[in-house]
């Protein structure tokens, strides 16, 4: 809902926190003679990139430099800036003590009116040590201790003070579900619901439904208001006392998230393992109207990965992790290769780890190995996808940055070799077409405020 009466609207995805992350300055540079994946499902062998004015503007051969700064890559690879859409860096920030436990608001079972980005903390050391994997946009998340844990936020991998001038501008909010054990087991401990999956269930129907009457109760002050004004209107030209107007409902923030959510207007991210569970969960998102934009962790989406193709939900996956718990017990290193091999389908290589981050390229190299195994010969113009375009389309960005085509945001990533070989580095991540971190200069790279003065500061390493 978007609104239509004018000051009625109660802006349910307003965002009061705006972007305030401005780029550089930046400079022309062509990149020449790269072997060049796109993130659009091409590849471009011996071929140049221009980036002007913080953006692509074209990939190709014998670019015309046009008084550029020159990049020589012979023999290196290019690939857009890698896309993280499941991370609790600065909500779980290092170091790992109990000040920095910010990623779980774990008082109600619903808590859709907290936001992941009123506990970053910007200057986690983790944000840096990603930017040298490659990382240039990331969503934080919320934890998964409740069945809808609050809204998530898009960031640009820049170094800053303030969580505004991280954020990506125009990204839509994020909202964080969970399913499964995670918030059964939480509240169930504390001897209050849910306790069950039954209660789970019934936790997420009873708040979406509470969400649509709470539209429907906003909606109704706004015929309200706009029969009051059109009255009021004839009231004044023939001079007669107007009326008090009519109130507005008592704004809920939590019932604003989700109403938002059903709208469109947020992406909505599940936490779930089992193909059981995310079969409901496509259920609930059919009877509340929703879309489910991703699901995360999804070690069984191997089982419904046509379904998942069909309602063009993506898979948010680990290449192996498994078996930490029981639901993530049934699971397949061929899992990434089975969600992309349908001819919608959308897999995601995501980390939900300040580790895993730093090498999302070789998670997605590990599973196209398992995806080969399998009889799915998955190139690497394709799998870049995972962690390019794919990620941009779930966070609801994929018009600005996730692949190298003209027009969008100059994110590039100049890897020493195949990005899927596990010698590969990141040797230059721009962003915007700002040079953000050059592995041949650690201390060009700004170092978090945290570290300064210590042995290990002046960028990363």
């Amino acid at each position: 809902m978007t609104g239509t009466a004018g000051a009625a609207d109660p802006g349910f995805a307003a965002d009061p926190y705006p972007s305030t992350y401005r780029p550089a300055p930046a400079s022309p540079v062509l990149i020449r003679n790269a072997n060049v994946l796109d993130g659009a499902g091409g590849r471009h062998d011996g071929a140049d990139v221009l980036m002007r004015d913080g953006k692509i503007v074209a990939v190709g051969q014998n670019l015309a430099a046009d008084g550029a700064t020159v990049v020589d890559a012979q023999g290196r690879w290019v690939t857009p800036g890698l896309i993280d859409v499941h991370s609790h860096l600065g909500v779980y920030a290092s170091p790992g003590v109990e000040a920095h436990q910010d990623g779980n608001e774990a008082t109600d079972p619903v808590t859709a009116g907290v936001w992941a980005e009123h506990g970053v903390w910007p200057q986690d050391p983790g944000f840096a040590t990603a930017l040298a994997g490659g990382i240039t946009t990331l969503q934080i998340l919320p934890g998964s201790a409740n069945l809808i844990g609050g809204r998530g936020v898009t960031l640009r991998n820049a170094h800053a003070t303030t969580m505004q001038a991280m954020k990506f501008p125009g990204a839509p909010h994020g909202l964080k579900m969970a399913c499964g054990e995670n918030p059964k087991r939480v509240y169930g401990a504390k001897g209050r619901a849910p306790s069950t999956r039954m209660g789970n269930v019934a936790g997420y129907r009873q708040a979406f439904s509470d969400a649509q009457d709470y539209r429907g109760q906003w909606q109704k002050y706004e015929r309200e208001l706009a029969d009051y004004e059109s009255q009021q209107s004839g009231k004044r030209k023939k001079g007669d006392d107007t009326d008090a107007p009519p109130k507005p409902p008592k704004r809920d923030l939590r019932l604003d998230t989700l109403v938002a959510a059903m709208d469109g207007d947020i992406q909505v991210h599940v936490h779930c393992y089992r193909a059981d569970e995310m079969a409901i969960m496509l259920d609930l998102a059919r009877e509340f109207d929703f879309k489910v934009a991703a699901f995360h962790h999804g070690v069984e989406a191997y089982k419904i990965a046509d379904r998942l193709a069909e309602e063009g939900v993506c898979g948010a996956l680990w290449a192996d992790w498994w078996g930490f718990k029981l639901e993530a017990y049934d699971a397949i290193s061929e899992n990434l290769a089975f969600v992309d091999a349908p001819a919608k389908g959308c897999a995601i290589v995501h980390s939900d780890s300040e580790e895993g981050i730093q090498r999302l390229n070789q998670e997605a190299a590990k599973a196209m190995a398992r995806g080969r195994r399998a009889g799915l010969d998955i190139p690497p113009e394709r799998a870049i996808r995972w962690i390019t375009s794919n990620p941009a389309r779930s966070l609801g960005i994929d018009g600005k940055v996730g692949t190298l085509e003209p027009g969008r945001l100059a994110d590039v990533v100049i890897w020493s070799r195949n990005p899927f070989s596990v010698y590969a580095q990141a040797d230059r991540v721009y962003i915007e077409g700002v040079l953000m971190y050059d592995r041949a200069a650690p201390a060009s790279t700004p170092a978090s405020d945290f570290l300064l003065g210590q042995p290990a500061a002046g960028g990363a390493r």
